[in-house]
C-alpha cells in the first residue's frame, strides 16, 4: 500500500496580543510533528483538550496553511503547487464535523446541503448533482423522501449521516473524522462506526480519527499517534498501543479509561498539575513536569521519536531503560490491554463490528 499522507516536521504557529504594551506571544499549537499515512487505513489521533489535534485536522484540510515543515497529501506538496492544484488537492480531503447540530445550515434544505459542494466544484448538471445525491443519502442508510427536508427534523445521528454523506460528494480520498461520535447516544454510535467501517471498505477511504474515547479508537483505528503539547509522543499500531504501551503519557491516558468490569484489577494514574502553556512550553520533554520518572535529562534534552520493537516513542526513558513498567507492583499496562486477571491478552479482531442497537451483547 502507498502512502497517502506524509508530514515532515510540521508546525502551525498562532501570535495572539497579551496587551496594550506588550509584545506579542506566540501559541505553538502543533510542533514538529512527523509521520505517514497508508493508503486505506485509519490513523487515530488521541491526547487530551489542547494537545493540537484539530489544529492537525485544519492543516490537513487545508482551512489553514502550516507555519513551518511539510504536508505531502496524494504525492503533491503543499506550497510547490499552483491554486489550480490546490482546489483539486482540497476535494481529495473532506472533514466531518464533531456537532452534527452545528455543521448543517438550517435554512437549507437535505438535497441543496449535499449537492453545494458539487455546485463549487464542478460543472455537472443539476439532474446528475440530483441523483449522486440520493446515492449518496441510501449509502449512508437515509431515504430518499429526506432530500427534500430541513435539518431540524433528524436526530442527531441522522444529521451525522448527512454530514458524512456530504463530506463524499466529492469522491474524496480522505476523511478527517473529528470525534464524529463524542456528541451521539452509544447505541447511535454503533451505527454510525459501522458505517464508517462500511465506506472505508467499499470505496477505498483513508480516515484520521480523532478522539477522547480509546475504547471507540481500538474499534476502528490501524494505527494510533498520541500527542501532547503539539507533538506526537507515540506512534504504533493499535495493538501494541493497548497491550503493551511505552510512554508514560499513554500509559496514564488508558488507564483513566472507564472499564464497566468490576472484576478487573485496573490502577487509575492521576497526572500531577495542569496540562502546561502552549506559549510557553517547559524546556525537554514537554511531559517532564507532569511525569513520574522524570530526570534531570528530561528537563534539559528533547527526546526524538526512536523506534522500540513496533512503537515510535519520544522518551528518554524508554531509550535508555530506567522506565520499568513490569516491575511496578501492579504493572500500570496490566489492566490497560482489557484482559481480565490470570488471561493473556488478546489482538482486537479487525474483523469485528460494533453492536448495532437491541442485538443481544
Amino acid at each position: 500500500m502507498s502512502t497517502i499522507i506524509e508530514a515532515r516536521n510540521l508546525s502551525r504557529f498562532y501570535e495572539v496580543r497579551r496587551g496594550l504594551f506588550a509584545e506579542p506571544a506566540t501559541v505553538r499549537a502543533l510542533s514538529e510533528a512527523s509521520f505517514r499515512v497508508t493508503q486505506g487505513t485509519t490513523l487515530a489521533v488521541v491526547g487530551e483538550s489542547g494537545c493540537g489535534k484539530s489544529t492537525l485536522a485544519r492543516l490537513l484540510t487545508m482551512i489553514e496553511p502550516p507555519s513551518g515543515g511539510e504536508l505531502v497529501i496524494d504525492g503533491k506538496k503543499l506550497g510547490a503547487t499552483g491554486h489550480a492544484d490546490l482546489k483539486a488537492l482540497r476535494k481529495t480531503v473532506q472533514i466531518v464535523f464533531q456537532d452534527p447540530y452545528g455543521s448543517l445550515n438550517p435554512r437549507q434544505k437535505i438535497g441543496a446541503i449535499l449537492e453545494e459542494p458539487l455546485k463549487i466544484n464542478t460543472d455537472m448538471p443539476s439532474r446528475e448533482r440530483r441523483e449522486k445525491a440520493f446515492d449518496m443519502l441510501i449509502k449512508v442508510g437515509l431515504r430518499p423522501e429526506h432530500y427534500g427536508r430541513y435539518p431540524h427534523m433528524f436526530s442527531g445521528g441522522q444529521r451525522q449521516r448527512i454530514a458524512i454523506a456530504r463530506a463524499l460528494m466529492l469522491d474524496p480520498k480522505i476523511l478527517i473524522l473529528d470525534e464524529p461520535v463524542s456528541a451521539l447516544d452509544v447505541s447511535i454510535q454503533a451505527q454510525i462506526l459501522n458505517i464508517l467501517a462500511d465506506l472505508q471498505e467499499e470505496l477505498g477511504l483513508t480516515y484520521i480519527f480523532i478522539s477522547h474515547d480509546l475504547s471507540v479508537v481500538r474499534f476502528v483505528a490501524d494505527e494510533v499517534m498520541v500527542m501532547y503539547l503539539g507533538r506526537p509522543v507515540e506512534f504504533a499500531p493499535v495493538e501494541a498501543v493497548f497491550e503493551s504501551p511505552q510512554h508514560p503519557y499513554t500509559v496514564a491516558l488508558l488507564s483513566a479509561t472507564p472499564v464497566a468490569d468490576p472484576r478487573r484489577k485496573r490502577q487509575n494514574i492521576k497526572l500531577e498539575g495542569e496540562l502546561p502553556s502552549p506559549i510557553n512550553p517547559p524546556s525537554g520533554c514537554p511531559f517532564h513536569p507532569r511525569c513520574r520518572y522524570a530526570r534531570d535529562k528530561c528537563s534539559d534534552i528533547r527526546p526524538e521519536l526512536t523506534l522500540h520493537g513496533q512503537t515510535l516513542v519520544a522518551c528518554h526513558g524508554i531509550e535508555e531503560g530506567w522506565i520499568d513498567y513490569a516491575a511496578e507492583p501492579p504493572p500500570p499496562g496490566a489492566a490497560l490491554s482489557g484482559e481480565r486477571a490470570g488471561t493473556t491478552p488478546q489482538a482486537p479482531d479487525a474483523a469485528v463490528r460494533a453492536p448495532e442497537p437491541g442485538s443481544p451483547v
